[in-house]
């Protein structure tokens, strides 16, 4: 992807047949949005999904995304992972959750406690690839994804 990406030429889709997919979100966001300075918002999600991405290299998993408050990783798609990705997926997934409930929402308020995550798991065939051409990023496209959202 990244080498077709430097030569100017369209990526070409890659389909898999089963990944794992984690998907959350914070519980009660909008509320908290409503509580704190935008500044205060951007520093919480970064504590965060810092933790996140902390735990997603120590299990070699991959992270697809951020947007706003969801976070998208996926298991056996950079790495083969064919015995291992849902193993190592729930195992994220049960870190990422106790990672949350540890982290203040704001160090300096503590009446707002800790940040409570919704998370969702599922596992099937994608295809990923690079759509548009502003701001270009990797995507997960496939029921499976859609399926790890509604069940978060």
């Amino acid at each position: 992807v990244a080498r077709a990406l430097q030569a100017g030429e369209s990526v070409q889709p890659e389909r898999y047949e089963c990944v794992s997919i984690f998907f959350s979100d914070v519980v009660g966001y909008t509320d908290l949005c409503g509580q704190l300075q935008p500044g205060e918002v951007m520093d919480l999600v970064h504590r965060l999904y810092s933790r996140f991405d902390d735990l997603i290299r120590e299990l070699r998993l991959f992270k697809v995304e951020t947007v706003g408050d969801a976070y998208l990783a996926v298991g056996n798609l950079r790495w083969p992972q064919p015995d291992d990705h849902a193993r190592l997926m729930a195992q994220f997934a049960f870190a990422a959750v106790r990672a949350a409930n540890s982290l203040p929402v704001h160090p300096d308020r503590p009446e707002l406690g800790t940040v409570h995550v919704r998370v969702g798991l599922h596992c099937g065939p994608v295809v990923g690839s690079v759509v548009g051409t502003l701001n270009r990023r990797y995507c997960l496209f496939g029921d499976a994804v859609n399926t790890a959202a509604r069940m978060e």
